[in-house]
């Protein structure tokens, strides 16, 4: 399956809640979103609308400290015990200020293209315009990119299928079974248990292993320039 396919896969059945994810969720979303911001512009304006949108929420303001009436004809003020003995209705809570998710890292993605490109130059395919080039150059070209970043991707991340059915079997998904693992395709009606064929088995990612970057890096550079002497 393309990357930027299993980006927008992850994209489609992200819970947004506050429960904290996981540091694999977290970077395969980070990922994710990062292929979602490069290639959707309508997606790239709507998360930076939301950004400044929960920057320009005002701060909440602290609440007052309590003041003790002056006494009046010499009368003595109430004493603590006094102003404890006298209850007083709370005041109704103020709902609180919707919160928008805070933004991925994109570091540890941008690692992993770094690390395409490197061994396989995935970003010099994807931007080289190929509508002119004969079915045998791009045959060739994508079989050397293909080989690279295979490399690449077997040398930092250890993937596994959600299913292990062979693809075109006979499946049944009971009920209570996980939209983000299952994608139901298709005439889709009425509720579980599901009866279908596996169109493709899916991908988890199990383990993933990134170099740790040096002082001074600038993941956002995925490649530099070269230049010969």
């Amino acid at each position: 399956m393309p990357i930027a396919a299993l980006g927008v896969r992850l994209l489609a059945v992200a819970d947004l809640h506050d429960t904290p994810l996981p540091w694999s969720t977290r970077l395969w979303f980070a990922f994710a979103c990062f292929f979602r911001v490069l290639f959707d512009p309508g997606f790239a304006a709507r998360a930076w609308q939301a950004r400044e949108a929960v920057a320009a929420l005002p701060p909440a303001e602290p609440p007052e400290p309590a003041r003790l009436e002056p006494a009046r004809d010499g009368a003595a003020p109430p004493r603590p015990e006094a102003a404890k003995a006298a209850p007083e209705e709370p005041a109704p809570a103020a709902p609180a200020a919707p919160t928008a998710p805070a933004a991925p890292a994109v570091s540890s993605a941008l690692q992993l293209l770094a690390l395409l490109q490197r061994e396989g130059r995935l970003v010099d395919f994807l931007e080289q315009d190929i509508a002119s080039f004969g079915d045998a150059d791009v045959g060739v070209a994508a079989r050397m990119v293909h080989e690279g970043c295979r490399k690449a991707l077997r040398g930092h991340a250890k993937l596994a299928p959600v299913r292990g059915e062979d693809e075109g079997a006979r499946v049944t998904l009971e009920a209570g079974y996980n939209p983000a693992e299952v994608k139901l395709i298709g005439n889709v009606s009425g509720s579980a248990p599901y009866r279908g064929v596996l169109r493709h088995r899916g991908w988890r990612a199990v383990e993933l292993s990134l170099p740790t970057p040096i002082a001074g890096h600038d993941a956002s550079v995925i490649a530099p320039a070269e230049v010969e002497l």
